[in-house]
């Protein structure tokens, strides 16, 4: 059986202006002004307009990736279709890194567009807040052995935020415990690279927005999984939509396992993965740990057809 998974990005996959040509494809500015209404957040201007520092404001960059998760995903799909979730695809497995688990959310019809939009817009206003308690930030540390990294990122009071797989850990913490990596990285790490976010996510340091997501989420009514959604935290499958939930609450002060969701991929036997918008981190590390899984990466709506065509070849009766 073949299977394609559908992931999103998490946050520092944005780059000024990506929105542009995403809104000029047919109800794409309808739906955006939608959502930026129900947020409370211009989404457009930030999307097409706002420079490098302005949307990485975690409180802007959050929602701004997660409608664009949505955006290119629907473009994807099929609107006239049949289908509770993008237009009648049909994913094996939807996952999405860090903040991009709530799109994977809408994806597996957990949550509606609006509502996971409405979340996360919560989630990143408690985490900018939380973020300007100390002055922290995270950095990707390229090569090395996760068995030599973590233990040195912890002798200097730094977290494995983000367990990636495919030769990188993120670190998060303080800038001064960021600064003494720079001067003592770990055997066998190449670089070590900020990244553009503005906070030590998925770390203790997010604690106080943990409780201001749960009690947002009290409010909802998820319903169940009607596809495999992958989570961050330990790379299982949850079903429960309740679970899902409890997941994306905690998830922001514990760390991102993106190993162990790939692990995932291959043993459900992925044989394609399209990265929706904006593609190329995650389709990064899968043409690293998922050797000949064919990958694309949505960055324009130019790619949109060869998405297709890896999901009408994933997706045949072998």
């Amino acid at each position: 059986m073949k299977v394609f998974v559908l992931v999103a990005p998490g946050q520092g996959a944005q780059t000024p202006g990506f929105l542009n040509p995403w809104l000029e494809l047919p109800g794409a500015a309808d739906r955006v002004a939608a959502w930026s209404e129900a947020i409370g957040l211009d989404l457009a201007h930030y999307g097409t307009k706002a420079d490098a520092d302005e949307i990485r404001d975690t409180a802007v960059a959050q929602p701004l990736l997660v409608a664009a998760a949505l955006l290119s995903a629907a473009a994807l799909g099929d609107a006239t279709a049949d289908g509770p979730v993008l237009g009648g695809l049909a994913p094996g497995a939807v996952a999405g890194h860090s903040v991009g688990e709530f799109a994977a959310a809408a994806f597996a019809g957990v949550l509606d567009d609006t509502t996971a939009l409405r979340l996360v817009r919560t989630r990143g206003l408690a985490m900018a807040e939380a973020a300007a308690i100390t002055e922290t930030g995270m950095s990707a540390l390229l090569g090395g052995d996760p068995e030599v990294t973590v233990p040195h990122l912890e002798k200097l009071g730094l977290t494995p935020a983000n367990v990636n797989g495919a030769g990188q850990i993120v670190a998060a913490g303080t800038l001064e415990q960021l600064a003494a990596l720079n001067e003592d990285k770990p055997e066998g790490v190449r670089r070590v690279v900020p990244l553009k976010v503005a906070g030590a996510f998925h770390t203790h340091h997010m604690a106080p927005a943990v409780a201001k997501l749960d009690e947002a989420a009290k409010a909802l009514s998820p319903a169940d999984a009607v596809t495999r959604y992958v989570s961050n935290k330990d790379g299982e499958v949850v079903t429960a939509g309740a679970d899902v939930i409890a997941r994306l609450v905690g998830q922001v002060a514990n760390p991102v396992r993106w190993d162990l969701c790939m692990e995932t991929f291959k043993e459900l036997g992925v044989t394609g993965l399209v990265e929706v918008c904006p593609g190329g981190t995650l389709t990064g590390l899968a043409k690293r740990a998922l050797p000949g899984v064919p990958t694309v990466a949505l960055k324009t709506p130019d790619d949109l057809d060869a998405a297709r065509a890896l999901i009408a070849e994933t997706t045949a009766t072998a």
